[in-house]
C-alpha cells in the first residue's frame, strides 16, 4: 500500500526530484472512479473517457488561477526585436529584461503604439488599388508597363478600357527596371487562352487579387535571374548560393511555370523548395520573382527602430518614459507604468509575437507565463494540496451535465468552491515566520 516504489538511493541517483508532491492526472481519474463511480455511489455509471474529459477541463481551469503553473523562457532578443510566444503559451504573468548583475528589470506594455494588420497597399492617390501605365498593341496580349512593379504577380486580375474581360496576368517579367506582362482569360497556364488588346497606345491598368482581397505591402522582393527548374519538380536552382541566400521561407513565387499562390518551403544552399511542382521546365535566362508580404505595420517598424526610445529625440523627450521626463521636479501625478526607462513591449496575439522597443535589442529577456497544464504528459500532474479540489470539480461537472444527479448539484457546487479555496490557501505557501519578518519592516512591529 505504500506510495514509494523506489529506494532512497534510487531517488537521489535519478532525476525526478520533488516528484512526490504531485499526483498524475491518470491517477486522479483512477482514484475518482474508485471513490465516486459504481453501484450505490454518487455516480452509478459513466465512461472513463467522460471522466478524463472533465478531469482535463478541471485541470485547465485550476491551472489559470489556483495551481502554481507559472513557466518561464529566457532568450537573447534578436535584431528583429521580436520574441515568439512559447508553444504552450496561454497568457503572460511578467515580462522583464535582465541587467549585467542578473537583476530582473520589469517591462511594461506600451499604450502609445501597436502593430495594426494588414499593411494595405495604396497608390499615390491613396486608393487601395494597384495601377500602372501600360503600352498596349492592338491584337497582342503582351503589355509593357512604365516601370518595374514587383507587387504584380501571376494570377492577378487586369482591367482596362481596351482590354477584354476577364483578363489575368499569365506571365510577369522584369528586366531593366521595366515590367512586362502577358494577358490570358484564366490564371492557369494549362487552361488559358491569350487576351489581346483592342487598342494601340498607353492606358491606365488596374490590378486586383482574384479573391477580391486587398493587396498588401511587400516587406521585400527579389528577382532571381538564370534560375533552372524541371517540369513536375518542386526545386528551383538559383545561379549561386549567394542569390538563394536572399530568399526566405514563406515568400511568394511568381513565374508562369508555377501556379498562383506558390510559396517557398525551404532553402538549402542554392536549392529552393516550393509548395507546388513546376508545370514546365525552365528556359534560357528564366527569372523568378520572390516577394514577402509585410508582416509588421509601418507604425511598429518606426517605433521599434526609433533610437529615441532609449536616448531621447533631441528635445529631452523619451517615448517610453514621457511622463517621467515631463514631470522632473514635479512628480505629482506621475504614471508609475511610464516612470521607468527599462523599455516596453506589445503582444501581437494574431501573429504569435512579442514586439519590444528598440532599447531592448540584444538584451536578455525573460517571459513568465501560464499554460493549461495539458501540454505534455509530464506536465499533467496535480499538486497534492489540490487533489481534493480536482475530485470535487470533476464530480460537480459530471453531475451538472447528467440527468440522474441534479439533486446533488447544489451540494457539490458548494464543495467545489470550498475545496478550490482551500487549495489556493495551501498553495499560497504562507509561513508565519516569513510573514512576521515582513511585518517587521512596517511602522508597527509585530512581537513574537
Amino acid at each position: 500500500m505504500a506510495l514509494l516504489n523506489q529506494t532512497q538511493q534510487d531517488y537521489y541517483d535519478g532525476s525526478n526530484f520533488g516528484g512526490y508532491q504531485f499526483i498524475s492526472l491518470e491517477h486522479i481519474i483512477t482514484n475518482f472512479t474508485i471513490a465516486y463511480v459504481g453501484e450505490g455511489k454518487i455516480i452509478p455509471k459513466i465512461r472513463r473517457t467522460d471522466i478524463a474529459f472533465h478531469a482535463q477541463r478541471a485541470m485547465q481551469e485550476l491551472s489559470f488561477d489556483t495551481f502554481k503553473s507559472v513557466k518561464s523562457q529566457e532568450i537573447t532578443l534578436p535584431p528583429s526585436n521580436t520574441m515568439v510566444l512559447p508553444q504552450d503559451y496561454v497568457n503572460y504573468t511578467k515580462i522583464c529584461c535582465v541587467d549585467g548583475n542578473g537583476i530582473e528589470r520589469p517591462l511594461y506594455p506600451t499604450k502609445h503604439t501597436s502593430n495594426p494588420t494588414p499593411t494595405i497597399f495604396q497608390n499615390s492617390d491613396g486608393d487601395y488599388s494597384l495601377t500602372a501605365i501600360g503600352t498596349l498593341t492592338n491584337g497582342l496580349n503582351t503589355i509593357t508597363l512604365d516601370t518595374e512593379y514587383t507587387n504584380i504577380s501571376i494570377g492577378m486580375v487586369v482591367s482596362g478600357a481596351n482590354i477584354p474581360s476577364p483578363a489575368f496576368a499569365l506571365d510577369v517579367l522584369n528586366s531593366g527596371g521595366i515590367t512586362t506582362i502577358q494577358l490570358a482569360d484564366a490564371p492557369d497556364v494549362l487552361t488559358a487562352f491569350p487576351v489581346n488588346a483592342t487598342y494601340t497606345g498607353d492606358e491606365t491598368l488596374t490590378f486586383t487579387n482574384v479573391d477580391g482581397s486587398l493587396i498588401t505591402k511587400q516587406e521585400s522582393a527579389f528577382i532571381l535571374e538564370s534560375v533552372t527548374f524541371s517540369a513536375a519538380d518542386d526545386k528551383i536552382i538559383a545561379a549561386s548560393t549567394s542569390d538563394a541566400a536572399q530568399i526566405k521561407i514563406g515568400m511568394l513565387v511568381s513565374n508562369i511555370c508555377f501556379t498562383a499562390g506558390t510559396i517557398v518551403l525551404d532553402v538549402q544552399g542554392s536549392v529552393i523548395t516550393t509548395s507546388t511542382d513546376s508545370l514546365f521546365s525552365s528556359t534560357a535566362g528564366n527569372e523568378v520573382v520572390f516577394s514577402l508580404p509585410a508582416e509588421d505595420s509601418t507604425t511598429w517598424d518606426s517605433y521599434s527602430s526609433d533610437t529615441s526610445n532609449s536616448t531621447g529625440d533631441g528635445n529631452g523627450y523619451n517615448h517610453d518614459t514621457d511622463i517621467y521626463d515631463l514631470n522632473v521636479g514635479q512628480r505629482f501625478g506621475v504614471d508609475p507604468a511610464m516612470a521607468q526607462g527599462n523599455g516596453s513591449y506589445y503582444i501581437d496575439n494574431l501573429r504569435g509575437l512579442i514586439h519590444f522597443s528598440s532599447n531592448i535589442s540584444g538584451k536578455t529577456v525573460i517571459l513568465k507565463y501560464i499554460s493549461d497544464g495539458l501540454g505534455t504528459d509530464n506536465e499533467m500532474v496535480v499538486h497534492k494540496f489540490a487533489e481534493e479540489a480536482m475530485y470535487k470539480c470533476i464530480a460537480y461537472a459530471i453531475l451538472s451535465t447528467s440527468i440522474f444527479g441534479q439533486a446533488l448539484v447544489p451540494r457539490f457546487k458548494k464543495e467545489k468552491f470550498a475545496a478550490t479555496r482551500q487549495a489556493k490557501l495551501r498553495l499560497s505557501n504562507i509561513k508565519i515566520e516569513e510573514l512576521t519578518q515582513l511585518m517587521r519592516g512596517k511602522s508597527k512591529w509585530i512581537k513574537h
